[in-house]
């Protein structure tokens, strides 16, 4: 009827929790999808986790691997996204708490896509973390990248006074897996090629690189050939690989290792790397409690065929948070996942037929040892050397978000890998010991800055103030005027 306004109908809304490679991919899957999307991170970047090691050795800065999540997604128009950490998740109210410096924003759902990850583990010793940082953030990265550069300055300090600085030049990776692997080749390179000129107290290439492992070999998921292939590289490159050893405490100095047989040994260390384990995100205990989807060992919650969880197939979790067909928590799986997930909330919306159980497609794996070295893994084909480095050159390169981030990787591995430079070398104070300063807040940096109520009520203030003044302004403006009881016409 005329004079009428059409109401239009509110748009499916869809949360996507995490902006890692499930968070970013399934927000991008529902780009053409009639609904509304919002992601909500706790960090404002998307993370390219895999190359996080080179961020810590100064291969690469963090820009290269970590584009804003705002500028990847400007241009989708039916997405938004909200900076904030996930504290709570009410499957019966279909409400998400997210919360940032004590502000907490609840965001209401149709559908739900969780992919929020998985956290280093320290296998119940979380104090370990205290003094060996493990490798899953930007911040962890440049934590890392000050210690291990640091501890070069520092021996070379020592050293011109005539002190012992072995434990400055010594450096301990604890775990033999991809992450671990990587980050102590570079170290090695870094010590014995990068840096052997640089210094006038001390030889960098006397530095020692130990790599740990409680496991019998290096590489357990790359199989045992590659696995001693790798092994045999690390140690021509000066790392010692201690292996069937396990990491019974952890303190400023350096770590204590236990042997099988009941030996220890002290290693003496200043800069430790953590690289063993991941835990899932805290998130799927949340969920677990709500659904009794059963959690394992590494916390990661069990869901249905079609990536839902048990009794609400509005809900969807993918990538390192689920524990389905023993799959492995790489890229691949999360991005896949994302993809999937997209594809069915699209689906049901359209009316379309359930889509088959997921199922993931392995296009392998690799891992890079050291400059023009690395070991991959193709279905049936197993590649070492410099075709399996191009390899891992080529795959990384395409999976880096954008083309400014390509170009700079490219040209920051044009640098180290055909030179002997690291272009990404500066570190500071603040970044080594930030972390543990904020952990000495009872309310970590939400101490720092005003109560939510207390930026309220000065916003207030100012709101009414400006208000008095205004009115102010023109009472005295209608005297001045002698505007006072005379007619406008």
């Amino acid at each position: 009827m005329a004079g009428q306004t059409e109401i239009r109908p509110e748009r499916h809304r869809v949360v996507v929790i995490g902006s890692g490679f499930g968070g970013l991919f399934g927000a991008k899957g529902l780009a053409r999808a009639d609904v509304d999307v919002t992601l909500i991170a706790k960090t404002t970047h998307h993370l390219f986790q895999p190359l996080l090691y080179q961020v810590a050795t100064g291969i690469l800065s963090e820009g290269s691997i970590a584009p804003p999540t705002r500028e990847v997604l400007a241009n989708q128009k039916n997405a938004k996204t909200l900076l904030g950490e996930v504290i709570d998740i009410d499957l019966e109210a279909k409400q998400i708490t997210s919360e940032v410096l004590g502000r907490r924003t609840v965001t209401a759902y149709d559908s739900l896509l969780v992919a929020a990850g998985a956290t280093q583990s320290y296998f119940g010793n979380d104090h370990f973390a205290d003094h060996a940082p493990g490798m899953k953030s930007i911040d962890d990265a440049l934590e890392l990248r000050g210690r291990i550069f640091g501890a070069f300055e520092m021996a070379e300090l020592g050293a011109s006074r005539g002190d012992n600085v072995d434990h400055l030049l010594t450096f301990v990776v604890v775990g033999a897996g991809p992450t671990g692997v990587e980050m102590a080749g570079q170290i090695a390179e870094l010590a014995h090629r990068t840096l052997k000129h640089d210094f006038r107290a001390i030889n960098s290439r006397e530095a020692r690189v130990v790599l740990v492992d409680a496991a019998p070999q290096v590489l357990p998921p790359f199989g045992a050939k590659l696995g001693e292939k790798t092994k045999r590289e690390l140690e021509k490159l000066g790392v010692e690989v201690v292996l069937g050893a396990m990491v019974t405490e952890v303190d400023e100095r350096g770590l204590t290792i236990a042997f099988k047989d009941g030996r220890t040994e002290r290693i003496n260390s200043v800069a430790k790397i953590w690289a063993a384990g991941v835990q899932a995100s805290s998130l799927s205990k949340t969920l677990s409690e709500q659904t009794g989807a059963p959690l394992d060992r590494a916390g990661r919650i069990s869901v249905n065929p079609d990536l839902t969880l048990p009794g609400h197939p509005e809900v969807f979790v993918v990538g390192d948070m689920i524990n389905l067909d023993k799959l492995p928590g790489v890229a691949q799986v999360a991005i896949q996942g994302a993809k999937y997930a997209a594809k069915e909330i699209d689906g049901r919306l359209k009316g379309k037929a359930p889509q088959q159980p997921f199922k993931y497609f392995d296009k392998g794996s690799m891992a890079i040892i050291s400059r023009f070295s690395a070991v991959a893994m193709v279905g049936k084909l197993r590649l070492t050397g410099l075709i399996a480095w191009l390899m891992w050159l080529f795959v990384h390169l395409i999976y880096i978000t954008g083309f400014k981030g390509r170009v700079s990787a490219l040209l920051h591995w044009s640098i180290s890998f055909l030179g002997r430079g690291r272009s990404e070398r500066t570190t500071t104070e603040q970044q080594i010991f930030a972390r543990a300063a904020l952990k000495r807040l009872e309310g970590g940096a939400a101490d720092l800055v005003s109560e939510p109520g207390e930026y309220d009520r000065e916003r207030l203030e100012a709101e009414r103030r400006a208000e008095l003044e205004a009115q102010a302004a023109e009472e005295a403006r209608l005297t001045d005027a002698n505007e006072r009881g005379t007619s406008v016409r």
